[in-house]
């Protein structure tokens, strides 16, 4: 098992339509392609109050590529992103480390 560590930096003021949009589309799209979420945060005391962190789990690298691409590719996912950034940009950026857990770890 890997997980993928995503963090989500929204322009300012932004935040909420990052949250909206994992609840009301990305959620129920991952679920049509496979796609386990691990946890979702946001950040109470930290360098950036603006972040969305969550993790994913996948099985393989492998899985990983199939499922992200078929997500990436649907049509209902173009569609809401587009439709969430209809008044502009809502991220700053986006950083994703795939993570591997060592022989002590609690989560596999």
């Amino acid at each position: 098992m890997i997980h993928e560590l995503r963090v989500y930096t929204a322009l300012p003021g932004r935040l909420p339509n990052i949250l909206a949009r994992f609840n009301d589309h990305t959620l129920r799209i991952w679920a049509k392609h496979g796609i386990r979420q691990a946890g979702f945060w946001t950040t109470l005391v930290g360098p950036n109050s603006n972040d969305l962190t969550y993790l994913l789990a996948w099985e393989s690298l492998a899985e990983r590529e199939l499922k992200w691409s078929a997500f990436m590719a649907d049509p209902e996912w173009i569609a809401a992103r587009g439709e969430s950034e209809k008044d502009g940009p809502i991220l700053v950026k986006v950083a994703s480390s795939l993570l591997t857990p060592t022989a002590f770890s609690a989560v596999r």
